[in-house]
């Protein structure tokens, strides 16, 4: 045991260097690929000197290899507020800014072989600790991967130890093309390196192929300030539906409602883990964490609302990094109905939305109607649950802040063996119990298997204090969050749309939405001369339809026997060869 704890103190101080060495490589990234940075961009990224480096315990062995590291922290002289900037829309860089970038480039792979030696060293702790095995790729290669840390392991490991496991792998080459500058990516604001892993199994395990795909890292424009008086436009609608008074754009956020149902898979491998857990009451307590954690991104967002799908508008979201594709539509405008659907090797996700906005002077209270599911196929469970209100305070004046509140049912309507409640505590004011939650795992006989606490927007923990471990924990938001509309990582990239996407869409996807576009670029003031034209254009629509007797047929769902919409399961084979180019759609913008 003794050897075992100064193997993992020098493992975390290993982790220490190690999230240095990536800020380092960020450093070079960032001024090689594209964004310019300034003086006070340059400074959130200042590397620790060597002499404040924290102490460390050292084998005989590790004064060399401890040398060789020191220089990963060095910042190369190129990166500072007097070197020139550089960008992906100027290919005609001067000598001094060719000079600049051959420097960059072997200091990124001098990081790069740092880091490969020293992911070895924590690779090679953790196989003597018992935390790592190999087994071989697809191909017969050695691959390391980290086993999967049940809750009680958890609970042994120190915090930074634990947190690295969450973290995903980098597989970075000195020979790859990524750090080539493209004249094609110059409408790109910024963009950062997300991980693509397609797995292939065999008898000795999974392992994953990575590939790298560039998103961008944050808006082209931040927020613009607001003017409007929301006194004005809302106290004529006190205690009336919101969902039928048009509110001007500047109160948007430059997201679209089925973009925001999207969402709430950001935290899709927590379904990926439930159905990998063969425990019955685990896989619940997974599946209640992940309907807890669709709430997460709404936290930073009472501010602005967003935008209304008109109807017919679709949505697609691709993500092979995360193992998902998802599609929405709205399927319905009175009552404004959002349905969508998302598949993966793990799971099915599907639900539709009808919800109901009221004002109630110094509130606004959201209350969705309508049931979301997931199936697990590896052991047949098919899970359902509701959602809570929503209730937006202060939204007159003050400081606006969004809570939830009511509880949450998980039923698996396969088995009976456990189900779930959820509490979403309501504050009675703004402190230290606001946005909590409860939850139990309970058996056939409502017996507690697992208690569940925490609160929604930061973390979730399974079992009693002080034992209790950690399940979820919300990923880091964006350090200039409050500049743009207080998305995460993940919303901001939501939107985004490339010339290598654009032709595999239908016409009807947000993407192509104007005003959402024109409000994301920085531009308000167009951005409502569309979003009046595109309202205009949606009543123009209906009114044909009225006139004809007709009813509008949405194009990828249907409904179901109990009135709800569920996918045809059309949208992705038409997606095959531009296959939506031989159809007919309307003109909604």
């Amino acid at each position: 045991m003794d050897k075992c704890c100064k193997d993992l103190e020098e493992c975390e101080s290993y982790l220490l260097e190690l999230n240095l060495l990536l800020r380092s490589m960020e450093v070079l990234h960032r001024t090689y690929s594209a964004p310019a940075i300034t003086a006070l961009q340059a400074s959130s990224y200042d590397i620790p000197k060597k002499e404040k480096r924290p102490r460390r315990w050292r084998s005989k062995n590790s004064g060399k290899e401890t040398k060789a590291t020191l220089q990963v922290y060095d910042v190369p002289s190129c990166i500072s507020s007097k070197s020139p900037r550089l960008h992906a829309s100027n290919p005609n860089l001067s000598t001094t800014e060719s000079n600049t970038n051959t420097s960059l480039l072997k200091s990124s792979r001098n990081l790069q072989g740092n880091l490969f030696i020293l992911n070895r060293k924590i690779c090679f702790i953790f196989l003597v600790t018992g935390f790592i095995s190999f087994r071989q790729d697809c191909s017969g290669s050695p691959q390391s991967l980290v086993h999967q840390v049940s809750n009680e392991s958890r609970a042994s490991i120190p915090e930074s130890i634990s947190e690295f496991f969450d973290a995903q792998e980098y597989l970075l080459s000195s020979s790859s093309s990524e750090n080539e500058v493209s004249d094609d990516d110059s409408y790109i604001s910024d963009v950062s390196d997300s991980v693509s892993m397609d797995t292939c199994s065999n008898e000795g395990g999974i392992s994953s192929v990575i590939t790298l795909s560039r998103r961008r890292s944050t808006l082209p424009s931040p927020s613009p300030t607001s003017s409007v008086s929301l006194w004005n436009i809302l106290r004529n609608n006190i205690g009336k539906d919101l969902s039928k008074v048009a509110m001007p754009v500047q109160l948007n956020e430059p997201l679209n409602t089925l973009q925001r149902l999207c969402e709430e898979l950001e935290y899709s491998k927590l379904l990926d883990t439930a159905n990998k857990t063969q425990d019955p009451y685990q896989r619940m307590a997974y599946i209640a964490t992940f309907a807890i954690s669709a709430y997460a991104s709404t936290f930073h967002r009472a501010a602005s609302k967003p935008f209304n799908p008109v109807l017919g508008e679709t949505y697609e979201c691709d993500r092979p990094d995360k193992g998902f594709r998802f599609i929405a539509e709205q399927v319905s405008h009175h009552p404004p109905v959002s349905a969508c659907h998302s598949d993966s090797k793990n799971f099915t996700f599907w639900q539709d939305v009808r919800w109901k906005n009221k004002f109630w002077g110094k509130s606004m209270e959201i209350v969705p109607m309508g049931t979301t599911h997931v199936t697990l196929p590896a052991f047949g469970d098919h899970y359902e649950w509701n959602k809570v209100t929503s209730c937006i305070h202060n939204i007159l004046s003050g400081q606006r802040w969004i809570e939830h509140y009511g509880e949450m049912t998980i039923k698996n309507i396969n088995s009976n063996v456990c189900q779930c409640k959820v509490t979403f505590v309501k504050a009675k004011s703004w402190n230290s119990t606001v946005n909590e939650i409860e939850g139990v795992v309970t058996d056939s006989n409502g017996k507690v298997v697992h208690s569940i606490f925490g609160k929604w927007h930061e973390s979730l923990f399974q079992g009693d204090p002080p034992s209790a471990t950690c399940i979820w924990r919300a990923n880091t938001m964006p350090v200039d969050q409050e500049q743009y509309y207080g998305f995460t990582q993940f919303a901001v990239e939501l939107n985004e749309l490339d010339s290598t996407l654009r032709p595999h869409l239908p016409p009807t996807d947000t993407r192509f939405r104007p005003d959402q576009r024109l409000l994301e670029e920085g531009n308000p003031e167009a951005a409502e001369e569309q979003k009046q034209r595109i309202e205009q254009l949606q009543r123009e629509r209906r009114k044909v339809l009225q006139d004809n007797n007709m009813a509008h047929q949405p194009r990828f769902f249907k409904k179901s026997k109990d009135d709800t919409w569920v996918s045809n399961d059309t949208y992705w084979e038409l997606r095959k060869d531009l296959g939506f180019s031989k159809f007919d759609f309307p003109v909604l913008w």
